[in-house]
C-alpha cells in the first residue's frame, strides 16, 4: 500500500478498498483466501458440554480434568465451558417472559461462565487460570507459563445475538463459540466433549437401533436434514466457510482416555470436516 495526494493536496491510503463499496460482490470475492494466519497453530482448543459433563458432577468432571493435566505436558490447551441444564432453565423463564433472543444470549452466556469459574478453580493447583473473550489474545503468554485457561464458550453476541430462523433460542451457543475461538486463533484441533460417542442418524437415547455415523462431511451432514443433532447446526455452517479448521471432533468424555487419544491426533468418536 501507498499514499496517493489528491488534488486537494489531502493524502489517501491506496488500497483495493479506498471508495470502494464493501457490499460490493466483485470486491467482496477478491479478499478470498484459502487461508488466513495462524496465531496458535498448536493450540488445541476443548469444550466440555454442561448437561452433558459439568452438570454430572465430581463422577464426570474429575477424571476429565486429570487427562487435561496429563495432557497439558505436551499439548498447548484452552479448556472451554459449555452451560448445560441451568442455562436451559433461564431460557425458559425468558421465554416465558417474553424476552427477545438477545436477552436469552446475554443469560446463556452467565452460566456458561459460573461453570468456567468452578473448572478453573479445580484446576488452580495445576496452573488453571479463568479468562475472559478480552483475554484471548494473551494465549500465547499462558501457553509460555504452562497455565490451562479456562474460557466459558458462548461467543459474545450477547444482546446483539441474530434471530433465528425457528424460534427464539440463540443459534450460536457454546459449540459455536468454541469453534469459532479455534478458528479466530488458527488452532490445531477442537473437540466437544459429549456424554454420547459421537453423531448417530437419530437420538441413541431413544432409539437404540439408530446408526452410528464415524466421519462425516459437513454439507453431506446438513443436507441429512437429521430432525435433531448434539451439535449446532450455526457451528456447522460455520464450518463450512472456515479457513483455519477443517475438522471438529466429538467424543464421549465419560470414557476414559477419549481425551487423550482425540489430541494424540485419533477419532475416538465422531469427525465432522470440511473437504474442501
Amino acid at each position: 500500500m501507498k499514499l496517493l495526494r489528491d488534488d486537494t493536496g489531502r493524502l489517501h491510503i491506496d488500497t483495493p478498498l479506498m471508495a470502494e463499496s464493501l457490499m460490493d460482490k466483485r470486491l467482496l470475492e477478491a479478499t478470498a483466501t484459502e487461508s488466513t494466519f495462524r496465531a496458535l497453530p498448536n493450540l488445541n482448543v476443548i469444550k466440555l458440554g454442561g448437561q452433558s459433563i459439568i452438570d454430572r458432577g465430581r463422577q464426570a468432571v474429575l477424571p476429565l480434568l486429570e487427562e487435561i493435566v496429563a495432557a497439558r505436558a505436551e499439548h498447548d490447551l484452552l479448556v472451554t465451558t459449555g452451560g448445560g441444564t441451568r442455562s436451559r432453565h433461564v431460557y425458559a423463564i425468558a421465554l416465558d417472559l417474553d424476552m427477545p433472543t438477545g436477552v436469552l444470549a446475554k443469560l446463556g452466556s452467565s452460566i456458561s461462565e459460573q461453570n468456567a469459574l468452578m473448572l478453573s478453580i479445580l484446576l488452580a493447583p495445576h496452573g488453571g487460570i479463568k479468562i475472559g473473550h478480552d483475554d484471548l489474545v494473551k494465549l500465547p503468554a499462558y501457553m509460555a507459563l504452562g497455565s490451562i485457561p479456562v474460557m466459558h464458550a458462548m461467543p459474545p453476541y450477547g444482546l446483539w445475538e441474530q434471530p433465528p430462523d425457528r424460534g427464539r433460542i440463540p443459534p450460536h451457543r457454546t459449540d459455536s463459540g468454541v469453534f469459532l475461538t479455534a478458528e479466530v486463533v488458527g488452532a490445531r484441533r477442537c473437540i466437544l466433549v459429549k456424554d454420547e460417542k459421537g453423531l448417530f442418524t437419530g437420538d441413541p437415547k431413544k432409539d437404540p437401533d439408530t446408526d452410528f455415523i464415524d466421519e462425516i462431511e459437513v454439507t453431506e451432514l446438513l443436507s441429512l436434514d437429521l430432525d435433531d443433532l448434539p451439535v449446532e447446526r450455526a457451528m456447522l455452517r460455520a464450518l463450512m466457510t472456515a479457513r483455519s479448521v477443517r475438522e471438529v471432533f466429538v467424543i464421549n468424555g465419560l470414557e476414559p482416555d477419549n481425551l487423550t487419544r482425540a489430541l494424540a491426533g485419533e477419532n475416538p468418536g465422531t469427525r465432522i470436516y470440511r473437504a474442501s
